[in-house]
């Protein structure tokens, strides 16, 4: 865990790939807020896409920097997003303890490369949000 005292967790959410679901991200990071930093709490922004700041490159590297000093990722996976499986990817790579969110009622399907995941440090949790608060609970208590 970081060292100063809270963890701190990087959040993904689809961004290019669809802002549909901006608003439930901001519920679910007022949540993460409970047990550490987000470190990516500008997901929840409706008007992002529009505020984005940077170039792709300083974009990619600034959250790859944001991935390396996380403690846990939490990722809505529900919204198809190529970008979120990059993160997702790379934070197993580097062993970070991962959890999925997926809505099964979206009618939308989850891609096998995450359902298939799962492992050690990794939880794909279907959920509904009422949901979250427990499954919160149980994965920070697990890190």
């Amino acid at each position: 865990m970081s060292g100063h005292g809270k963890p701190f967790i990087y959040f993904c959410g689809s961004i290019r790939g669809g802002r549909d679901d901006a608003a439930l991200y901001k519920r679910i990071i007022d949540q993460l807020k409970q047990y550490g930093d987000v470190l990516t709490e500008h997901i929840a922004d409706p008007n992002l896409l529009d505020k984005e700041q940077g170039s792709d490159k300083f974009i990619h590297d600034r959250d790859m920097a944001w991935l390396e000093k996380s403690d846990a990722i939490v990722a809505e996976v529900t919204q198809p997003s190529l970008g979120v499986g990059y993160e997702i990817g790379r934070a197993f790579e580097k062993k970070k303890k991962i959890l999925c969110l997926f809505r099964p009622d979206s009618g939308k399907h989850l891609s096998a490369m995450i359902g298939g995941a799962i492992g050690e440090n990794v939880q794909v949790k279907n959920y509904k949000e009422e949901d979250v608060p427990e499954i919160l609970k149980e994965f920070f208590s697990s890190i």
